[in-house]
């Protein structure tokens, strides 16, 4: 009781998150079914539009990949515009627009294509079953240099280890940037597994040299 106490009204361990069943945990996050456009057949009744600003270096990759980043947006009622004057991204619903999440959607793919995710890579983002997340894995790290130790023996010899967990999850990871892409099921996974291996690393150093 003291335990949860201390980590405040809202964060509490969660039933899927204790469920000593990793499946069955894992299954309460699958999406049970897509959006079918019947289910809205008159559209929008208002417009909505999100804006991104994006770094200078990005803007050769967005030139490139902008012709397909608006043909798929266009197949779910979805217009884009890039301003190159003042660099950034604007994407807006229309008449056309049938998903009312799909604009939450095409604003989490803007936040990618500004991360340097590949434009192959984010546009996985537009799919029902598909999210990301923003990992902060230098809090596990009480300082930069035994981060930085740390973030050498998980990606393993030539990144071997994160290729095997983007293999075995079918996740995208880009460490440095600390940004995660696939599914809800995925996310969740390896979150846990950079929590512990993390914080596993950093106890097993700490005890090979104080042995304590």
């Amino acid at each position: 009781m003291e335990e949860l106490k201390s980590l405040g009204k809202h964060n509490k361990p969660k039933p899927w998150d204790v469920d000593p069943d990793m499946e069955r945990c894992l299954e309460r996050w699958a999406v049970e079914k897509k959006f079918d456009p019947t289910w809205n057949p008159t559209g929008m009744l208002e417009v909505s539009s999100f804006s991104r600003v994006y770094p200078q270096r990005r803007e050769k990759h967005l030139l490139k990949c902008w012709p397909r980043v608006k043909s798929a947006l266009k197949e779910h009622g979805v217009s884009c515009e890039l301003n190159l004057v003042e660099r950034y991204m604007t994407v807006s619903t229309t008449k056309k627009t049938r998903d009312p999440y799909i604009i939450v959607k095409a604003r989490d793919l803007l936040r990618l294509l500004s991360r340097s995710v590949p434009a192959r890579q984010a546009l996985k983002i537009l799919e029902d079953d598909m999210s990301y997340d923003i990992i902060n894995i230098g809090r596990l790290a009480p300082s930069k240099e035994k981060f930085l130790i740390t973030r050498v023996l998980f990606l393993g010899h030539k990144s071997s280890s994160l290729k095997t967990l983007e293999t075995s999850t079918n996740c995208f990871i880009r460490l440095q940037l600390q940004t995660l892409l696939g599914t809800y099921q995925a996310l969740t996974l390896i979150g846990k597994m950079a929590d512990i291996c993390f914080l596993c690393m950093i106890g097993f150093k700490r005890w090979k040299h104080t042995g304590v």
